[in-house]
């Protein structure tokens, strides 16, 4: 028993000898479809167009979560030291997030070793 196995065209849904599957590539991603000689010419004229502007174009990378920094704002402590000392010298600090600048500014003033970061 024999199979007769009939590409069809994925555009415009012709049959014919000439359909294929046709691999390209677009910015790196390689694809495939079943193309007749005529739309695969379309397509690669297409592609062609296309490749000045890519080429010139630069990629936007989707919004991602912003990298919290660990390190404190001077060479030699922590942002831990920071808010251990300010909780010790009575003085307001939250647990977690941003330390403000008048925190920083005491915690070097009664550190002398405390190094600002350039």
């Amino acid at each position: 028993m024999a199979e007769k196995v009939i590409r069809v065209d994925d555009i415009d849904g012709s049959e014919g000898a000439d359909v294929a599957k046709r691999d390209f590539e677009v910015l790196g991603r390689t694809f495939t479809i079943d193309l007749s000689d005529d739309n695969f010419k379309r397509l690669n004229e297409m592609l062609d167009a296309l490749a000045p502007f890519i080429e010139n174009a630069a990629e936007v990378k989707p919004a991602g979560k912003g990298r919290k920094s660990r390190t404190a704002k001077i060479k030699g402590y922590t942002n831990g030291d920071v808010r251990a000392w300010a909780l010790r010298s009575n003085i307001e600090v939250s647990e977690r997030g941003k330390i403000s600048d008048e925190v920083y500014a005491a915690f070097i003033e009664a550190h002398p070793d405390a190094k600002p970061d350039a």
